[in-house]
């Protein structure tokens, strides 16, 4: 299932992730040439950056939210542009010199799908490089939300409901990257556990993207009052003494070749 996010508001709380991103792309070894395919390409930011780092190539980004999409086209250039496509429908064949991912794939959850189409997207000798969210990820909103949609105002919304997000373990990826045909394979975690700044730094990150799968399962008369709920529980469990926030990050990173 895919969510509409706001890439207005995203723009906004997503320093981090960012952050994160910018760290991937400086360790991108490129001549300046290739062709790179950035999934889940959000708000464009970083899609831009990996344009600025390949003047004689060109960069595509996908994302599945319109508003994302529209967002991430103000940013269109002459050598980037932004495709509205579901990740899991992926069908291009040895087009790209780099498939590159951050802070996304969490999002699917059918990796075996995803991987065997990013393969068929790389040319020979082409290079994989992912960051997403692995176990242990968003330890406090996670506990926060499962006890809220437990609650029995809140239940019958989520009956039906399915967990959004795929998030393994490093040695589970690992097995599953290895079932496919890279001629390289490194796959490893990392902590990247941040301090929010203030409590309205971690609000919006909550809003935009945390929140959004389980609000639209909500009733509208009862939106507000979850929402408000979630952030009350959070702020309790992860305001330190100096007024910042906490919560745990935890990726997995791939680096692959075909």
């Amino acid at each position: 299932m895919s969510f509409e996010f706001d890439g207005k508001q995203y723009t906004q709380a997503s320093a981090h992730q960012k952050q994160w991103g910018a760290k991937l792309i400086s360790e991108l070894v490129l001549r300046g040439d290739e062709q790179i395919l950035d999934l889940g390409c959000g708000d464009g930011a970083l899609t831009a950056q990996l344009a600025e780092s390949v003047p004689q190539g060109g960069v595509v980004g996908i994302d599945s939210s319109r508003s994302m999409i529209e967002t991430a086209r103000e940013r269109r250039g002459h050598n980037v542009q932004f495709e509205l496509m579901d990740i899991n429908q992926l069908d291009f064949r040895e087009q790209f010199d780099v498939v590159f991912s951050n802070a996304t794939l969490h999002w699917i959850k059918d990796h075996r799908n995803l991987l065997a189409r990013v393969v068929r997207s790389l040319k020979d000798n082409g290079a994989v490089r992912f960051n997403f969210a692995g176990d242990g990820n968003c330890s406090n909103f996670n506990r926060v939300v499962r006890e809220l949609m437990n609650r029995a105002e809140y239940a019958p919304y989520f009956r039906s409901f399915a967990w959004p997000w795929y998030m393994p373990g490093v040695e589970e990826y690992r097995s599953l990257a290895g079932q496919l045909r890279f001629s390289e394979l490194k796959v490893w975690g990392e902590n990247a556990d941040r301090y929010f700044p203030d409590t309205d730094a971690m609000i919006r990150w909550i809003d935009q993207p945390s929140l959004v799968p389980f609000l639209v399962q909500v009733d509208p008369l009862d939106r507000a009052r979850f929402r408000g709920e979630v952030i009350q529980r959070m702020v309790t469990a992860t305001r330190q003494s100096d007024g910042r926030c906490f919560e745990t990050f935890r990726r997995i990173n791939l680096l692959a070749r075909k």
